[in-house]
């Protein structure tokens, strides 16, 4: 068992090395983190080990071919290389093995039950923030905007993260405790870079160009613009991997609603009128009609800015007046157009939230859903109302078991770990990434 760990971080120091003898620190740092991680004795460190380390022999094969065959083409001496590349492809392969074999499951043999979800956080977390790397013409992570060549470095630390945030809301009663506050520490991140940005940091904006961080402009910018249509697709695209759940983990404001909410610890509102949240779909038509109407016409960006910013206030104040009064995020639910496109596009996403025929009508959950999605009337129809952002918030309150996700063709109990899975993996993603 010793041997085995050995080898495994042996293996990291090797690729380690290589990657800083190739002038890559961040991949060195990100590698030199997973040697560390390999001392863990936790199963889910030890998918993660194996699976990069079989990354890193398709790494030796990729890098050793390529020497011998430019050798060859030299007519160099490409016999001893071939040996050396060939060892290491070996050792790197033995190690990945090991961290799956029956000796390296007894030694990672630590908090099993939810490791192989971590592991996926982990790993799918490091691939979407890689991809954003490359394919971003400009340097997208802070990592690589102080520290040049550093942002895999970067992308090590929140894959980390977002495994132990994983790790936290799997549990029955982790999400109402968690998920409010990794949303709000998105939120201090997100509007702290602007904050950082405005004072003359420009290496805290994505790219020098502000725009106001409200959520209906990202359909009335691009309207009023007749450009820009990055955040639209962002927004779509998220939605329609996890649903009307980018509400509730992914946007930037919501969570001062949530906030709000909260405040005094009220119970949500019984006098809640459900038929309010189609408010939402008029403000859309509206703002998107003043958004063309003042493209049309001529109007400034300057005007166009302060009519923008006036909305923006006028959400605060919803939030801080009525959230706060009633316990519910009544910004969310009946003000933010975003929202009710969220609702409605979400329908065309996989998830869903079932209420089972065995619910005893206890009405616990009603007391602990703030989108006031679950009014009786929802609950006798075995569905939450359109407002649902699949929060989840209300699930640990059914104590028979009755509320949950529903994928297709799998259980309520995989459904909710699969969809947590892969939202945690975005707010990941959001969090290295989303700056205004």
């Amino acid at each position: 068992m010793v041997a085995g760990l050995g080898f495994v971080a042996l293996s990291f120091l090797l690729l380690a090395a290589h990657a800083l003898r190739g002038g890559d620190s961040g991949l060195c740092v990100f590698l030199l983190g997973s040697a560390l991680l390999a001392f863990s004795r936790e199963r889910w460190a030890g998918n993660v080990c194996g699976v990069l380390l079989g990354c890193g022999a398709l790494l030796w094969l990729d890098k050793g071919t390529g020497l011998i065959s430019l050798r060859i083409f030299t007519g160099g001496d490409w016999v001893r290389l071939a040996v050396i590349i060939g060892a290491l492809f070996a050792l790197t392969v033995f190690s990945a093995a090991y961290c799956f074999s029956p000796s390296g499951r007894e030694r990672y043999n630590r908090s099993t039950e939810n490791a192989n979800y971590r592991s996926v956080i982990f790993l799918l977390s490091a691939l979407l923030l890689e991809t954003a790397r490359a394919k971003v013409s400009f340097p997208i992570l802070l990592a690589d905007r102080f520290f040049p060549g550093w942002g895999r470095a970067e992308i090590f630390l929140l894959a980390f993260y977002g495994s132990w945030v994983g790790s936290k809301m799997f549990t029955p009663e982790g999400t109402p405790k968690i998920r409010s506050r990794i949303w709000a520490f998105f939120s201090v991140v997100f509007f702290g870079q602007l904050v950082l940005g405005l004072t003359g940091l420009d290496q805290f904006l994505m790219t020098g160009k502000l725009h106001l961080p409200i959520p209906a402009l990202i359909v009335a910018g691009p309207v009023y613009r007749g450009s820009g249509f990055f955040m639209p697709v962002l927004f779509t695209v998220s939605v329609l991997l996890v649903g009307p759940a980018w509400c509730s983990y992914l946007c930037y404001i919501g969570a001062w609603d949530d906030y709000c909410s909260r405040r005094g610890n009220k119970k949500p509102a019984k006098d809640f009128n459900p038929r309010l949240v189609w408010v939402r779909l008029l403000l859309l038509i509206v703002v998107a009609g003043i958004a063309w109407k003042m493209r049309v016409i001529g109007i400034s960006p300057v005007v166009a800015v302060w009519a923008a910013a006036q909305f923006g206030l006028i959400s605060v104040v919803v939030m801080l007046v009525f959230s706060r009064e009633m316990g519910m995020m009544v910004h969310c639910s009946t003000f933010c157009p975003m929202g009710i496109v969220s609702n409605l596009l979400g329908k065309l996403s996989p998830w869903r939230l079932k209420i089972a025929n065995t619910c005893c009508k206890c009405m616990k959950c009603t007391n602990t859903c703030r989108y006031g999605a679950l009014k009786p009337e929802n609950i006798k129809a075995g569905r939450p109302g359109i407002s649902c952002t699949l929060c989840g918030d209300c699930i640990p309150s059914c104590k028979g078991g009755s509320l949950g996700y529903k994928l297709p063709l799998l259980s309520p109990d995989i459904s909710r770990k699969v969809f947590l899975t892969v939202v945690i993996s975005l707010h990941t993603l959001f969090l290295g990434v989303a700056r205004i």
